[in-house]
């Protein structure tokens, strides 16, 4: 397709792409800077006013308030992150930041995670306006800094400093739901109603230092191995939420299983069954290693990083299992820890996602889960606002969508795209 034909909102998130808003972690970023001015200009062309907010320079978010039309209704806000992880380049098959277009597919860092769904948040609210209509209610549009290293630098200082940005609000949509997965030779719908808690550790494991050459029990680099091997192939259990449950139930009745093996159940959902595993359990991946200086000395400090995730109100028990798990001669550091979230499958909200997506793709069920990782939901939620993921793209079921969070080659359909902005249009003019 040429670029001069392509729908507008795959335009857009062509045009975020295209803007390197890596993100490495631990204040280490390119900023958002450029990203958010795009945005806001965007905003800004609709007739809206957009505020900025940079606390730390180049970390900027930006948001709009769109009048509804009946303004005694709570506010919903619509939001996404602007950052992305970063991509190493040699990798790729094509640049990661240039926004390719081929074989009908969008191509870039930052096409599933998440500048497609800002890209469909923009040119929905874009669809009204245009129309010289107004949403049934108010809409905070907002678009963050820092959501991939948890947001500290971005939507937890927004909504510390600029409350007021979402008053009146009680619910939010954004990233990680509103996608289609196949089952067998059908598809359905996850709506997400959750999110595990986050806690980034640190393993510090100490010795002491000598020449390589000697007999030496006390290997800080043998220790933290050790604990990062017990830890990262420990087999956590299947415990269920309310959202797993329900949606381990439903899975269940569309594969035909029974619903006591929900890692059975999950398989079934193909390429999706990797990411839907991980909401049934805690899960402790190892990410990172730091140890040594020169080969022929043994360092008296090894540390690893490990990506812990937990269910709702596990997090205590968790953290006293990995303590145990790697032993006393280990020391856990947390480096960062936010909450879980679990929300109802039920309510006006819910039935109006549900009703949407029903009205463009007709008889496709709609199944609820709880994402194993997070969103800036968690940051809304300290103002006593409740998220959902609704990212609404029909996609192809042969394409590992799921697969491509934080992955290599990272596209996402322009069809797709359409698709979620029609319905996130619908979405927004109805309730």
């Amino acid at each position: 397709m040429p670029e001069a034909e392509l729908p507008e909102v795959a335009a857009v998130a062509r045009d975020l792409i295209r803007f390197d808003t890596t993100n490495h972690g631990g204040g280490r970023s390119a900023g958002e800077r450029e990203a958010a001015e795009y945005v806001g200009a965007y905003l800004e062309r609709l007739g809206l006013t957009p505020e900025f907010y940079e606390p730390i320079p180049r970390r900027t978010n930006v948001m709009a308030r769109v009048p509804g039309r009946n303004r005694d209704k709570p506010a919903l806000v619509l939001h996404g992150h602007l950052d992305v992880v970063p991509a190493m380049a040699e990798d790729w098959s094509v640049d990661p930041f240039e926004g390719v277009v081929k074989d009908g597919l969008l191509w870039g860092r930052g096409a599933v995670d998440m500048k497609d769904m800002d890209a469909m948040i923009l040119t929905s609210v874009a669809d009204l306006l245009r129309a010289g209509e107004q949403p049934e209610r108010d809409l905070v549009v907002a678009f963050f800094a820092d959501e991939e290293n948890g947001g500290v630098e971005g939507s937890a200082l927004v909504v510390e400093n600029h409350p007021e940005w979402f008053a009146g609000a009680t619910e939010a949509i954004s990233e990680v739901g509103g996608y289609s997965i196949p089952i067998g030779d059908r598809h359905a719908y996850l709506l997400q109603v959750g999110e595990k808690a986050l806690i980034w550790i640190r393993l510090v494991a100490r010795g002491r230092a000598a020449h390589g050459s000697s007999f030496h029990a006390a290997n800080a680099v043998t220790r933290l191995a050790e604990a990062v091997a017990a830890l990262g192939r420990t087999a956590w259990p299947v415990t269920l939420t309310d959202a797993t449950r329900e949606m381990t139930e439903r899975l269940a009745e569309l594969t035909g299983q029974t619903a006591d093996d929900p890692d059975a159940i999950a398989a079934a959902t193909g390429a999706a069954s990797g990411f839907l595993r991980s909401t049934l359990r805690t899960t402790t991946n190892p990410t990172g290693l730091v140890a040594g200086y020169k080969h022929n000395v043994i360092p008296d400090r090894a540390e690893a990083l490990v990506d812990v995730r937990v269910l709702p109100g596990t997090e205590a028990a968790a953290l006293a299992d990995i303590r145990r798990i790697v032993g006393d001669d280990v020391e856990v550091e947390i480096v960062h820890q936010d909450i879980g979230l679990e929300v109802p499958f039920s309510g006006d909200l819910v039935d109006a996602m549900v009703g949407a997506l029903g009205r463009h793709d007709p008889g496709v069920p709609v199944i609820p889960y709880l994402m194993g990782g997070g969103t800036d939901n968690k940051a809304l939620a300290a103002l006593g606002i409740a998220g959902y993921g609704f990212a609404p793209l029909r996609l192809p079921s042969d394409l590992d969508f799921t697969g491509m969070f934080h992955g290599v080659d990272e596209r996402v359909p322009i069809d797709a795209l359409v698709f979620g902005q029609a319905v996130l249009t619908d979405l927004l003019r109805t309730y």
